[in-house]
């Protein structure tokens, strides 16, 4: 394996690049579309319920036919597995962003509503920063979950970690495929611990707030 490494590393940490792009390009639109549902929507249960079935039946669909049927539309590459990994990405979070939000302690929206917030300024400020335990919690599966997905993304010339492991079964090498899953591995355990340290800082910096408002 080293020697291997030795020989390839310039290609691998490409890859590496190549893969972490996808990954977090996907978890940003995702991320960004999901806010602007809850938020529109947020008083809307059924239409939120509808969404969240919605995005279930989508996350049901294999990878590889996703794939195949946004090629026609959006061509081979990057891009086209960027918006299947979002698609994939929606189902987690909207679930995880609507269980946090849900969960927040209604006297605490009503104060907020009492000091003459609106709706938005309410979701921004007092429930979107309460949920933020549970928001993190979905993003961090969502994460995992596209890590994963984005390795078949090699199929449709979007490059990748999934090189090293479609690599490895075509030669009938196991290097290659077992370099391929701990650089998977290792960019997986590197996001959440960077997303762990993101949650703390956005939930202490929240309590601290909170704290010197109730001073």
């Amino acid at each position: 394996m080293i020697e291997y490494w030795r020989e390839n590393y310039p290609i691998m940490l490409i890859e590496m690049g190549q893969h972490a792009e996808m990954v977090f390009a996907a978890l940003a639109i995702a991320i960004v579309v999901t806010i602007i549902l809850v938020l529109v929507f947020l008083h809307r249960r059924n239409w939120l319920n509808g969404l969240v079935y919605f995005f279930s039946l989508l996350y049901s669909v294999p990878s590889f036919a996703l794939f195949a049927l946004l090629l026609p539309v959006t061509g081979l590459g990057m891009r086209t597995a960027i918006i299947v990994l979002a698609v994939y990405c929606e189902y987690v979070l909207l679930r995880s962003f609507i269980t946090g939000i849900q969960g927040v302690n209604p006297t605490m929206v009503e104060v907020a509503r009492g000091m003459g917030m609106t709706n938005r300024q309410v979701f921004m400020k007092v429930q979107l920063p309460l949920a933020v335990p549970a928001i993190f919690s979905g993003i961090q599966v969502a994460l995992a979950s596209a890590m994963g997905i984005a390795t078949i993304a090699t199929t449709i010339n979007a490059g990748g970690l999934g090189e090293l492991l479609f690599e490895g079964l075509q030669t009938q090498k196991v290097t290659p495929i077992l370099w391929g899953t701990v650089l998977t591995i290792v960019l997986t355990l590197t996001s959440a611990a960077i997303l762990k340290l993101v949650e703390w800082a956005l939930d202490h910096r929240w309590r601290r707030v909170l704290t010197a408002k109730e001073a």
